[in-house]
């Protein structure tokens, strides 16, 4: 690891130095300073011969590079001369020729570091005795084998595993709405008294278990077998799709206010009650096909979301892995009761409590929907649901909510409320609580544990925590006029916090080369939640704010940006796949030049395009790790632009 800074010098000055660091251990990094000495030129020692010896160059570092300087002495090369001068009758020691002098640092070998400081050098030409000084400021990476290692790569869980455990928590959460929960003493009872006593009817819940996991999993491993792995993910993100989910939501958010019941056509009624009434697995299979799609206005709103996230993960196993440990944790009631039957007596009875949780989810499918509509409006950008706009719905119906809640209001299919329940009135105090918390957002206030559902904050027309911002950091890009400004979507797309982004990846390779700065390769997405949660609680600590805005060109590329491609610029890439619109080509080039398409992904790239990290950085909340990446990418750049 070597980041060298030659010192550019006048004619007249008789030694050229250059400054570099070199890692020899762990812990051990030497700052190595190398001179080439004019003809007749001596340069004086590092190391007095004595106490009193003042004929010595020396190192100053300034505080916070001083606090790395080792112990053990400082080494020298070989030809160090010991000269008499007979006109000053002094014995001194001096390097002719040239001259490396290595001061030992102790920097562990996963961190980074910025040594800066001077060296005051003196020498002897003739009679004369030359001195001068020279600024120091080279940076120490982490050790290549720490770049590339486990300890940061691959910041999301990447195991199927993982999006299993996911998925599976997502099933459980699904057994408790008001769709799915009626269905579960019923079905148990008529396997335990229709089929062949207590032995066969646990044998065959199992099996409707079963076939409920295998209903969930085998349609998503088939999508991603048959049309690749990113199938489910242009899915997910599709303006169509998002649009689709929020018409479904909306439907059934009435449906469960009572205004009418949702039902299957006759036919598929007829035919699947004829297949569910057969005796045997067939008929069992088809029972679970006709509860799946019966729930599916309650499950529908857990699945959408898991596979939404699912998808943008990058890893192909993930929506298969996810979605069949939602299959499990939709079933598992099944085969827990099918097991111990004698636990459905226990259940709660169906009654006014369950159409009370109907409407509740009503209010809640409904601000859902809204995060669709938001998807395509973002993607679109038809500015209809700016930040405010949607902060200002998402109150109105968690006070809706909270009213409802105390018995103010009324729908069709409530009983009579006589009194409060002590849970409905902590549900209410919640949902009060959460639109107060959403009001300071209307005015710019960041909403952290909400950032990855809302709008982000550029759509804000009022924004006083932008207008603070600016007013603190009108330094901040202070070289950015050697540059061109963004110009392509940057009319309609802006960076949070008030950074500088192009949103291009040609304007963005131009820039870094005006700037002599690295490229931090954002891959986001309109739709992608983590994407804006990163941003919210990680781009906006002042420390990574500062280097994202000093330290690299910042690029961001929309995977889902639908403005379509010139015709010249369409083409079909080494999977197949045409690529069409903007989007298409910025997910294709993260797919072939990093071997990814999860968002959000933060890459390193030189102006000519040269990998500064092999570390797939993904959504992490942890700032000081973000930071010592920031500065890791920082240094390897320092370290191969100074050895060019």
């Amino acid at each position: 690891m070597c980041a060298c800074t030659p010192k550019p010098h006048a004619q007249n000055i008789p030694v050229h130095f250059s400054f570099s660091t070199e890692r020899k251990n762990d812990s051990l990094v030497y700052l190595k300073v190398k001179a080439e000495l004019d003809s007749g030129f001596l340069l004086f020692s590092a190391k007095p011969l004595n106490t009193d010896d003042a004929f010595i160059s020396q190192l100053n570092l300034d505080s916070n590079a001083a606090k790395y300087l080792a112990d053990t002495s400082i080494i020298q090369s070989s030809n160090l001369q010991l000269i008499n001068d007979e006109n000053t009758a002094t014995i001194f020691r001096a390097f002719a020729d040239s001259a490396v002098i290595s001061y030992p640092l102790k920097i562990k070998k996963e961190d980074s570091a910025v040594i800066k400081g001077s060296f005051t050098w003196l020498g002897k030409t003739g009679d004369e005795f030359p001195s001068g000084e020279e600024k120091i400021d080279v940076a120490v990476a982490p050790e290549k084998a720490s770049i590339t290692g486990i300890n940061i790569t691959d910041e999301k869980p990447k195991g199927w595993l993982n999006f299993f455990w996911i998925g599976l928590i997502a099933g459980l959460i699904a057994v408790f709405t008001p769709c799915l929960y009626p269905l579960f003493p019923v079905t148990i009872t008529y396997f335990m008294h229709h089929y062949g006593g207590k032995k066969q009817g646990r044998k065959n819940a199992l099996f409707y278990s079963l076939c409920i996991i295998l209903i969930y999993g085998i349609p998503t491993t088939l999508l991603t077998l048959i049309f690749g792995d990113t199938t489910l993910y242009k899915i997910s993100i599709h303006p169509v799709t998002n649009l689709m989910f929020f018409a479904i939501f909306i439907v059934f958010a009435l449906s469960f206010f009572g205004l009418f019941d949702i039902t299957l056509p006759s036919s598929w009624s007829t035919q699947t009650d004829k297949l569910a009434g057969k005796k045997g697995y067939i008929g069992i299979f088809f029972m679970a096909l006709t509860l799946v799609i019966v729930s599916f206005s309650c499950t529908g709103i857990v699945a959408g979301q898991l596979l939404s996230y699912l998808s943008s993960e990058g890893i192909a196993a993930g929506p298969i892995a996810g979605m069949f440990g939602f299959g499990v944790g939709l079933a598992l009631p099944f085969t827990i009761l099918a097991l111990f039957p004698s636990l459905v007596h226990s259940l709660p009875k169906s009654g006014g409590w369950l159409n009370t949780v109907k409407v509740s989810f009503a209010f809640i499918e409904l601000a859902l929907a809204l995060k669709f509509l938001s998807n395509v409006d973002l993607i679109y950008k038809w500015r209809l649901l700016d930040r405010e706009i949607f902060i200002a719905l998402w109150i109105v119906l968690a006070v809706l909510l909270g009213i409802y809640l105390l018995g103010k209001i009324k729908f069709y299919h409530d009983s009579e409320v006589k009194h409060i329940t002590i849970t409905r009135l902590f549900f209410a105090i919640a949902a009060f609580t959460f639109a107060l918390y959403l009001l300071p957002g209307m005015w710019g206030a960041p909403l952290k544990a909400l950032s990855g559902w809302l709008p982000p904050d550029y759509t804000l027309d009022f924004n006083l925590s932008r207008a603070q911002l600016s007013a603190g950091s009108n330094n901040g890009d202070e070289t950015k006029s050697a540059a061109l400004s963004p110009k392509k979507f940057a009319d309609k797309i802006s960076a949070p916090h008030g950074l500088t982004a192009y949103f291009d990846l040609n304007e963005g390779i131009a820039a870094a080369k005006a700037l002599h700065k690295p490229i931090m390769l954002d891959f986001t997405g309109y739709s992608c939640s983590n994407c804006r949660k990163m941003e919210a609680q990680v781009w906006s600590d002042p420390e990574v704010l500062k280097r994202i805005r000093e330290n690299f060109v910042l690029v961001s590329l929309y995977v889902d940006e639908p403005t379509e491609l010139a015709a010249d610029e369409k083409y079909k890439n080494a999977r197949g796949e045409n690529v069409e619109t903007e989007g298409d080509r910025n997910l294709d080039y993260e797919i072939t030049k990093f071997g990814s398409n999860a968002q959000p992904l933060y890459m390193f790239i030189t102006a000519d395009q040269k990998i500064l990290s092999n570390i797939k950085y993904g959504y992490d909340p942890d700032i000081d790790k973000f930071i010592k990446h920031l500065d890791a990418a920082k240094a390897t750049f320092e370290s191969e632009a100074a050895a060019q």
